[in-house]
């Protein structure tokens, strides 16, 4: 079996949890042997920005065109670009708006991405059953193999 480079997608959301799985997603990439080096794509979803009403007389900028944004987007992504750099794997971040799950799903299909990593949130049986559960979804949608990242 010829064994190529894999792209590997990682939901990054700067959680615990996100980072776990961001240190699997690494680690999973690095182990893999062969003569072409697996890529990691680090995958921030924000929610989409609030529509603005006729009463708003000066819109509220989007989170990534505010002054916090640099130091933000550094913190949230530090674990996975810390260890990528370590284990010298190529990485490729990016941030989206929308719906993460749909997202996610989204990127992998116009990434042709391998397997996508993502953390499960433990949220409790009646939240999951109002809100449902990106994890699930992303299970249930993926044209692709998910891993999914336990606490």
């Amino acid at each position: 079996m010829l064994n190529l480079r894999k792209k590997i997608l990682v939901a990054i959301d700067g959680s615990p949890l996100s980072d776990k799985a961001a240190e699997e997603a690494v680690r999973f990439a690095a182990g893999i042997p062969s003569q072409f080096k697996s890529k990691v794509y680090g995958l921030l979803v924000l929610p989409n920005a609030p529509r603005n009403t006729f009463t708003d007389f000066v819109p509220a900028r989007p989170i990534t065109e505010q002054d916090q944004w640099s130091e933000l987007k550094e913190r949230i992504f530090y674990v996975v670009e810390k260890l990528a750099a370590e284990l010298e794997v190529p990485l490729e971040t990016a941030v989206v708006y929308g719906d993460p799950a749909d997202e996610l799903i989204r990127f992998s299909q116009k990434e042709e991405i391998d397997v996508i990593v993502i953390g499960s949130t433990g949220k409790g049986f009646l939240k999951r059953k109002l809100l449902g559960s990106v994890s699930h979804k992303v299970v249930r949608d993926a044209k692709c193999s998910v891993y999914v990242v336990r606490g």
